[in-house]
């Protein structure tokens, strides 16, 4: 039987779109995750309940250069609305002219600007969470997306992390100059980027940019470790927050959002889905990928990855474990299937981090980045990702 308490008064996020405002129920969005968060995923996250969901990380630059798989990688599902795009760039004329493609094209409903990407091959270029120590471009890069959104109604945020390192701090003058910009929201995901995805996430830092905030009426996100409805309650109790940001938590367990809408309705039953529960969602996700890839050989490859996350903690026989990495074709999916043996959600192993645990290390930066903050560097204009 579920139990209920009196439901926490959570203020709505709004987004004001070119249609009015949108109220986002719950205030929880999906973050954008590269190779994960496309129209499939986000299918999937908008059903289990997330209130927004953001696309893969596009580079500018592919996007005006119309490249088809960075095409693909802002194609909507059916029915997503708003549609939300994660928008890198080094370059404030290539974000200026990404962002008046969406709008004049009618592709986007909202625009994410990514300042917090800590992987060698983004920060090398001087992006990601490279960029907000150079105060001047990360200002005029901010400043053309948000003036380039304008006369089309599209609202634009920001993701970013503490800094560089913790010499190196960027989060709290880079937040304040991006709401004096005229963004409507600051996402922090609460390690900086020599931290990757180590340790625990520093919630604090979420608490400190609420109270940075306030006088502009910015409201912030937070980010990092929310692997249950509990933990997105705690971080918003805990910090002020306005809405929480949801990563490596939903990886193979897209019903963490149900499980997160529940909570903040004050539903202190966790949703705990069986494996048969389970498999019909991995099926689900399987016919969603492979209609979006057109192939069902490339949908079920990509389907791959998500397979061991989706299986993390019940018991499968080893054989069948390693065939459901190897899938090929839906029907062979539901054979495998249909083999499993129903079983209660394995809550400690199955509530584990999980994902990217990549161990902290130096930020890999274009030489003499960190000489001067307020120098308008000659960084090398390239795209980070090769498909988009």
């Amino acid at each position: 039987m579920v139990s209920a308490t009196t439901p926490r008064l959570i203020k709505p996020l709004t987004l004001p779109l070119a249609s009015g405002e949108h109220a986002i129920v719950p205030p929880v969005v999906l973050a954008p995750m590269a190779g994960i968060t496309n129209a499939p995923f986000r299918t999937l996250a908008r059903e289990q309940g997330a209130g927004l969901f953001i696309s893969e990380m596009v580079t500018a630059r592919a996007l005006i250069e119309r490249r088809p798989e960075t095409l693909r990688m802002i194609l909507p599902g059916k029915g997503e609305w708003p549609r939300s795009v994660q928008l890198y760039s080094v370059d404030p004329n290539v974000m200026r002219a990404a962002v008046t493609m969406l709008g004049n094209e009618n592709l986007a409903d909202h625009v994410d600007m990514n300042f917090g990407c800590p992987v060698p091959k983004v920060t090398r270029k001087g992006g990601g969470a490279a960029l907000p120590y150079k105060r001047r471009l990360f200002n005029s890069i901010v400043d053309a997306a948000v003036d380039a959104a304008k006369p089309f109604g599209i609202p634009v945020t920001v993701k970013m992390r503490i800094g560089i390192d913790s010499d190196h701090e960027t989060f709290l003058e880079a937040a304040k100059s991006a709401a004096d910009l005229g963004v409507n929201w600051v996402a922090l995901h609460a390690r900086t980027a020599e931290q990757m995805y180590e340790g625990k996430a520093d919630w604090s830092a979420i608490a400190r940019l609420v109270e940075h905030l306030k006088p502009t009426g910015v409201p912030v996100l937070g980010n990092g470790d929310i692997w249950s409805g509990a933990d997105g309650v705690a971080m918003m109790e805990e910090t002020g927050c306005a809405g929480v940001v949801v990563g490596r938590g939903c990886l193979g367990r897209p019903w963490l959002f149900k499980d997160l809408a529940a909570a903040f309705s004050g539903i202190e039953e966790r949703y705990l889905p069986s494996l048969f529960e389970v498999r019909e969602i991995m099926f689900r996700h399987a016919q969603l990928i492979v209609e979006y890839f057109e192939s069902e050989e490339r949908g079920c490859r990509d389907l791959r990855k998500h397979m061991a996350w989706y299986l993390k903690g019940f018991r499968v026989p080893s054989e069948v474990r390693r065939a459901f990495g190897m899938v090929s074709t839906l029907a062979e999916l539901r054979t495998l299937l249909d083999q499993l043996v129903d079983q209660p959600y394995p809550v400690e192993i199955g509530n584990s981090p999980r994902g990217r645990t990549s161990h902290g290390r130096p930020v890999t930066l274009p030489d003499g980045w960190l000489k001067d903050p307020d120098e308008l560097a000659e960084i090398e204009i390239e795209d980070a990702f090769s498909g988009g």
